[in-house]
């Protein structure tokens, strides 16, 4: 019998759902015990296999689906029972959690295969070759908490999920933990990362209590069911609900006000970045509200909430990358900015359109940062040729951030292939026709024209501001001549690093047919388990104002940096003429992270100390150096009294008698 037979006989292959978890899981172990056997390429090599098979069990389940789309639950085992509440388990296989299982282990099997190459030379550029197995085993287990997020049937597992990225994520953040500004910066990025993030989860852990008190049971299914019956006797229960998971998702994907560790995250390796925005970990904000359909739909004042936080964080981010000069960070804000175009779909309630912005935007940010990542391995090929490590002084007496897009230029002529996927995936980010991130991103501004026409207005400006940000990346990173040595003598990356970017970049050209106007495949697709799918809607009006935009602020772009390319690195940049003080200000992002240290940090620091100061010394300390104290001076009074000297205790005993026979007279 054929695949295709078994699959029109109904062959289920919902069984081999647990596998998306513990083929990474395997992956891992293998690599944390025979790692430094196998050699970097076969640590390598083995992390990759166990994503690709990974993504191989997604393909066959999303298969099955084509003919059986209706959802089905794995019950693998029990979790928890307590009185007449359970939780398993259970694994949920249906077109949502398919298409985010495909998302994660197909994006993320083309960045292990880059990071292969990448982080040959990483681990030797800071100077400890050793590290390389066990980055792999962060990045397995990254890829398996997300599969546990993205599979569970019931809040309380895709929690377990939820945190595990966390964790994956402090551990690759931190993965050069020693090294970055004063050797803690990196280290100090990663543990910013996890703190936000806490403060997130922490919302996220009260909405799934509310919904334990509330429904008895945090099943899927059951939650969903029984959301009407408690929405018309305690509306302010599903409201309560609900902003407590946006607090969750501001912190995982992102949003204001919690969207300040993301940047910061830049300090892990490139593949870790890739990873991080494109596929795992910032997505999963915009998978709960949208698995959460079913909440959000109920209260109305929830999901303008959403909307506007979502807006607004779009807006906010793109005027900050305008001022960025990290290639990395540019990048960063831009993930921030297009997760704010999620998050303000799914709070509209286009949650098919948010998805598809979601699957688009793992393609060409994907290829963007991997791409960043070949430009930086160019940048750094002298410094690894003469066996320099990061933040050394080179051969020649100097030393230059790889990262910094004034120390670039002219790399169009030097890195050819790189440069042309770069373009492929900054035109996508764009939003210029046909590529993938144009039919997402105007599907949402579509719903924005007829729902939310505020919205539209910000995102519209968000789009302009895109276009042009991407258009001065391209001009400093490829354009003109080279403004250093290192740019000037960059080559192109080898094939381990630069197939993953072309098969990315034919992913960022035509993945918008998933969802062609016409067509609609993915909406088809999520309307048996995304709850009130919308359908996408072809306005004409909005794709021609959606394309100028892309196009104005890409012509804006080159008129101010490729039209005269800057000269050199310590050249002031064109848009600050321009700008002004305003450019000042988006260069050092608004000052947001000043104003949380000096309204957050600093008096936190200040109350700790003051309480280890007045409880810690003062209270605690006192009374167990008050205890140790008086145990000293009970021993000296004992001491005296057994000094080891016979004569000395017969004139004790003498004494004691003489004291007990005057009491008896006296008495």
């Amino acid at each position: 019998m054929t695949f295709v037979q078994l699959m029109e006989t109904g062959w289920n292959t919902v069984g081999l759902a647990p596998w998306v978890v513990f083929l990474p899981i395997a992956g891992l172990l293998a690599n944390l015990m025979f790692g430094k056997y196998l050699g970097e390429r076969g640590a390598g090599v083995l992390a990759s296999l166990a994503s690709g098979l990974a993504f191989g069990v997604s393909i066959l389940m999303a298969l099955n689906l084509a003919s059986y789309p209706e959802p089905q639950v794995l019950k693998l085992a029990q979790w928890i029972s307590v009185g007449s509440f359970n939780a398993g388990w259970d694994f949920r296989v249906d077109t949502l959690s398919v298409t985010m299982m495909l998302v994660v282990s197909g994006v993320g099997t083309l960045i292990h295969i880059f990071a292969i190459g990448y982080m040959h030379s990483d681990v030797r550029l800071n100077g400890d070759p050793g590290r390389y197995s066990r980055f792999f085993v962060f990045f397995n287990l990254f890829i398996a908490a997300m599969m546990v997020l993205v599979t569970a049937n019931n809040y309380l597992m895709l929690f377990v999920g939820w945190e595990g990225v966390g964790l994956c994520s402090y551990l690759l953040i931190g993965f050069w933990f020693e090294k970055g500004k004063d050797g803690i910066g990196n280290a100090l990025a990663a543990k910013k990362a996890f703190i936000t993030n806490r403060i997130g989860d922490f919302g996220l852990l009260l909405a799934i209590f509310l919904l334990f008190w509330n429904f008895g049971s945090l099943d899927f299914d059951a939650v969903f069911q029984k959301a009407h019956e408690v929405a018309k006797v305690m509306p302010g229960v599903i409201q309560a609900i609900t902003l407590l998971m946006l607090l969750g998702v501001a912190g995982k994907s992102a949003q204001l006000p919690l969207f300040v560790w993301l940047p910061d995250a830049m300090a892990g390796p490139t593949p870790v970045s890739a990873l991080i925005h494109a596929a795992t970990m910032v997505t999963a904000g915009v998978y709960l509200i949208a698995r959460s359909a079913g909440l959000y739909v109920l209260d109305v004042s929830a999901q303008l909430v959403v909307t506007w936080v979502g807006a607004l964080t779009a807006l906010f981010a793109a005027t900050i990358a305008l001022g960025q000069n990290d290639i990395k960070k540019v990048l960063a804000y831009s993930t921030i900015s297009q997760l704010g175009y999620m998050v303000a779909a799914v709070g509209m309630g286009a949650f098919v359109a948010g998805m598809f912005h979601l699957v688009t935007h793992a393609f060409f940010k994907a290829l963007l940062f991997l791409a960043a990542g070949s430009v930086i391995l160019g940048m750094e090929r002298r410094a690894l040729e003469a066996g320099s490590h990061h933040g050394e002084t080179h051969t020649d007496g100097h030393a230059i951030d790889p990262q910094d897009m004034r120390n670039m230029g002219g790399l169009r002529s030097r890195m050819p292939l790189t440069f042309w996927v770069f373009l492929a995936g900054a035109l996508a980010l764009a939003g210029v026709a046909p590529l993938a991130g144009f039919f997402s991103k105007d599907e949402i501004l579509a719903y924005a024209l007829v729902h939310q026409p505020a919205v539209l207005v910000v995102l519209a400006l968000t789009a302009l501001l895109t276009a042009f940000y991407v258009a001065r990346q391209v001009s400093l990173v490829f354009l003109g001549n080279p403004r250093s040595l290192e740019a000037h003598t960059a080559v192109e990356s080898k094939p381990v690093l630069t197939i993953p970017l072309v098969i990315l970049a034919l992913l960022s050209i035509f993945g918008g047919l998933v969802n062609l106007p016409g067509i609609h495949f993915l909406e088809t697709w999520l309307e048996h388990s995304v709850q009130a799918a919308e359908k996408g809607e072809f306005i004409l009006g909005v794709v021609l104002v959606s394309l100028m935009l892309a196009l104005s602020g890409l012509l804006l772009g080159w008129w101010v940096y490729g039209r005269r390319p800057v000269s050199s690195a310590a050249s002031a940049d064109p848009l600050q003429a321009v700008l002004g003080r305003l450019f000042v200000a988006v260069q050092n992002k608004w000052w947001v992270d000043e104003f949380y240290d000096w309204l957050i940090i600093k008096p936190f620091q200040r109350l700790s100390h003051f309480f280890a100061k007045a409880v810690d010394e003062m209270v605690i300390d006192g009374v167990v150096n008050g205890l140790g104290y008086a145990a000293i001076f009970a021993a000296s009074l004992i001491r005296f009294l057994h000094g080891g000297l016979a004569r000395s205790y017969a004139l004790m005993m003498v004494v004691g008698v003489t004291i007990i026979l005057a009491y008896l007279i006296l008495r």
